[in-house]
């Protein structure tokens, strides 16, 4: 019996020493978030009863230590609210890397969607014209097959990569590798101009994109065209943004412009890649044709 009452008056112990501690913790973190002006008005109130009732020493020594409670207090409550601080922001930088990581994919994936509408067709095509020209015009269907190892040598790195963005210059280069091919089967149907300063030909431009426009500007502009015309590519540094324009006086679009899968394509990545501070503009030329200008701010590689 004496053993088990003892037993019983030790669990009596803890429980009041655990409500205890739980009532000290919960005062603690009161003084912690109470403000200063309630809190004096409190002890002045504790002063003027401790006077009542015959106790103002130990009233003023109780303000006195609950005030220096609540400056420990605070600085723990402080440091509390850095650390949460510290780990929300934490939490969010993860969040934000996890949400830009698959932005990049996305943005991959997408570019691969747009590499794979370089027609298959076209180097068909330019293969049966190297060996029918190989019968009637060898040196024409050497630069052709020429051209043709610029444009596949130009191509095949950025297939293999996927990289969302290399230099004006590198992406001018299999533009032009494509005109050349275009400029042996069309002949004189085709008038290429190139209007693109050397200066920039370092500036960060995303790849496939002039190439989509090239392509588009032959096949909706020129090819419909009994008599062809004349291709621009242009580019220029206008207010921090570069400006890179594909113009030809074919035809134009069948339809409202705009609405290719390409040129969609094109919209999309550009959101991706600079957001607002992007876009692709569709204009119809007075003299007849399109012109279509890639906006987006102006870095170098």
């Amino acid at each position: 019996m004496d053993r088990q009452r003892h037993a019983e008056a030790l669990a009596g112990i803890d429980l009041v020493s655990h409500k205890t501690s739980i009532y000290w913790w919960l005062f603690f973190d009161w003084l912690a978030i109470v403000g200063w002006g309630r809190l004096l008005l409190i002890c002045f109130l504790g002063l003027i009863m401790g006077g009542v009732i015959g106790v103002p020493v130990l009233a003023f020594f109780l303000g006195v230590t609950v005030c220096v409670v609540k400056i420990v207090a605070g600085g723990k409550r402080r440091a509390e609210l850095r650390a949460d601080e510290a780990v929300v922001r934490s939490q969010q930088a993860e969040e934000l890397a996890e949400v830009e990581a698959l932005q990049r994919q996305l943005a991959e994936a997408r570019m691969g969607a747009l590499q794979a509408q370089i027609e298959p067709h076209f180097l068909f095509n330019t293969l049966s014209s190297v060996c029918q020209l190989m019968e009637t015009a060898p040196e024409r269907a050497l630069l052709m097959q020429k051209a043709l190892i610029r444009y596949l040598r130009s191509s095949l790195p950025e297939w293999r990569e996927s990289p969302a963005e290399t230099s004006l210059g590198q992406q001018l280069e299999l533009s032009r590798a494509y005109l050349d091919i275009m400029q042996l089967r069309m002949e004189d149907r085709l008038r290429v101009r190139l209007e693109v300063p050397e200066s920039l030909l370092d500036a960060r431009f995303p790849v496939m994109m002039l190439q989509t426009l090239v392509e588009n500007a032959i096949k909706h502009g020129l090819e419909p065209k009994a008599e062809g015309g004349d291709i621009v590519i242009g580019a220029k540094v206008l207010t921090g943004e570069l400006l890179v324009s594909v113009s030809d006086s074919g035809v134009g679009f069948p339809e409202q412009p705009g609405q290719g899968m390409g040129l969609s394509n094109i919209r999309e990545r550009l959101a991706m890649l600079h957001g607002e501070r992007a876009h692709l503009l569709l204009e119809v030329l007075p003299e007849g044709g399109t012109r279509a200008t890639i906006a987006l701010p102006f870095a170098l590689v």
